[in-house]
């Protein structure tokens, strides 16, 4: 089951503004779930904040086991990767293994520690590739975690 349909952020909303539409929704989709879905469906939530969401539809379908239900955070992933290829000059898809903690909010923190880089085909980590620890502690953070109200600013509307 694709569940892809959540309340849409506008301008001056914070995520915790759409818990309250959110719920109703999730909670009514879990409902259903709980009574018409096979037992072992598996259910992809991707409307934001997708985990949330993804928790709250779960609790409203006691019958269906938690394991069932996953989230869909990718987009969050590709705006951190897209922030460090830019630093860096490479292409996206050059950029790996960066992570993503927490909930889609402005509290999320997009992790490089981890995260490799291949330059002249050669891999390396990004952190040293970018070499500028106070980037990856503040700018980089900083953008990805506001880059959802950077949109809705220049759009007046969410991504979706």
């Amino acid at each position: 089951a694709f569940l892809v349909g959540a309340m849409p952020r506008r301008e001056g909303m914070e995520r915790k503004d759409l818990l309250s539409a959110n719920v109703r929704i999730f909670k009514e989709q879990g409902q259903a779930l709980d009574k018409v879905a096979r037992k072992d469906v598996k259910v992809l939530v991707v409307g934001n904040p997708a985990n949330t969401n993804a928790l709250i539809c779960s609790k409203y379908a006691p019958s269906i086991p938690k394991e069932n239900f996953t989230a869909m955070t990718r987009l969050d992933q590709n705006r951190a990767q897209s922030q460090l290829a830019a630093k860096l000059g490479v292409p996206v898809k050059d950029v790996k293994n960066v992570i993503i903690w927490g909930n889609h909010s402005s509290t999320q923190f997009p992790d490089a520690s981890n995260a490799v880089v291949t330059i002249g085909g050669v891999q390396k980590s990004v952190p040293e590739a970018i070499n500028d620890d106070e980037f990856l502690k503040t700018a980089f953070v900083t953008t990805v975690q506001k880059r959802g109200a950077a949109v809705i600013a220049a759009r007046k509307m969410s991504s979706a």
